[in-house]
C-alpha cells in the first residue's frame, strides 16, 4: 500500500476525521476534503477545501488525488440532516431540496464517477456513508416524519450501491454502504444548545473511531454489494454475511 490513496470527502471533523486518520494509519495516503476548515492535523492526511457539491472541485480533489499516488478508496461521507416538514413553504422546500440532495446525493455520485476511471486501474472500494433509517428498525425513531428529504436522499444511495457493486465487480471494485444510528460528533452535538447532549442520548452514542474500524473491516472483507449497519446499544461488527437478497435491505433476524 505505499501509494495507494484514499479520498474522505466531509473530512474537517467527525466521522471524516475519524475516517481520513484511520485509514493513514493503516499506512494510506488521504486526501481530506470540506466546505468547512479543517479541526486537525494527521501526518498522513492532506486536505482540501472543496465542495462536493460542485462538479469542478470534484474534479480537482480526483486529480489531486492520483497525483499522490494509486487511488484505491473513495469514502462518500459528507453529507447534512435538517428537518423538512411537509407543510413547509415552496421556497423553503425548493431551497432544502437542493441543499441535501446536492451534497447527499449528486455529490456521492459525482465523487464517485470521478474516481470510477482510475479504481479500475487496480481495483478498490467506494464506501457510501448511509443511516440505519434503510436497515429494519430496532427501535422507534427511524425515518421521522418531519426529515423527509433526508430520509430520501438515503434511500436513494441504496440504488447507487446496489447497481454500483454489481457494473464494478468484474473490475475488482467493492461498493458498500455503512448504516449507523446516531455518533457522537461535532454535527450531532450542534443541534443542541451549547452542543451539551442530553443524557439519555449521549448514553449509547456510537463513536467516530469504533465505526471508523468497521470502515476498515469492510475493506478488508472483500465484501460488495451489502448495506453494513451499527446501532446504538450493540457491538459495532461487520457481521455475517447475508443471502444475497438482504445485502441491501439487512438481516431481521440475526444481531450484528
Amino acid at each position: 500500500m505505499d501509494d495507494a490513496v484514499a479520498i474522505v470527502s466531509g473530512g474537517a471533523e467527525g466521522l471524516g476525521q475519524a475516517f481520513a486518520s484511520c485509514l493513514a494509519e493503516a499506512g494510506y495516503r488521504v486526501l481530506a476534503f470540506d466546505i468547512k476548515p479543517q479541526t486537525y492535523q494527521h501526518d498522513g492526511v492532506t486536505f482540501l477545501m472543496a465542495d462536493i457539491r460542485s462538479r469542478g472541485d470534484v474534479e480537482d480533489v480526483v486529480a489531486t488525488a492520483t497525483e499522490m499516488g494509486a487511488l484505491n478508496i473513495v469514502v462518500n461521507n459528507a453529507g447534512v440532516w435538517r428537518r423538512t416538514p411537509v407543510d413547509s413553504e415552496w421556497q423553503q422546500t425548493l431551497a432544502d431540496w437542493d441543499e441535501i440532495m446536492d451534497t447527499n446525493l449528486k455529490g456521492t455520485m459525482m465523487l464517485s464517477r470521478a474516481a470510477i476511471p482510475y479504481l479500475k486501474d487496480q481495483g478498490g472500494h467506494i464506501i457510501n456513508v448511509s443511516t440505519y433509517y434503510v436497515l429494519p428498525a430496532r427501535s422507534t425513531g427511524t425515518n421521522q416524519p418531519d426529515t423527509d428529504l433526508y430520509n430520501a436522499s438515503k434511500w436513494a444511495l441504496n440504488g447507487f450501491t446496489d447497481a454500483w457493486s454489481k457494473s464494478l465487480a468484474k473490475y475488482d471494485i467493492t461498493v458498500n454502504g455503512m448504516c449507523m444510528a446516531a455518533v457522537d460528533t461535532p454535527m450531532l452535538r450542534g443541534f443542541f444548545p451549547n452542543g451539551v447532549l442530553p443524557d439519555a442520548l449521549q448514553q449509547d452514542l456510537l463513536s467516530a473511531h469504533e465505526l471508523a474500524q468497521q470502515l476498515l473491516d469492510i475493506i478488508a472483507s472483500g465484501r460488495s454489494g451489502e448495506n453494513f449497519g451499527a446501532w446504538n446499544g450493540e457491538p459495532v461488527s461487520i457481521g455475517t454475511p447475508p443471502p444475497p437478497h438482504q445485502r441491501i435491505t439487512g438481516v431481521t433476524d440475526e444481531p450484528l
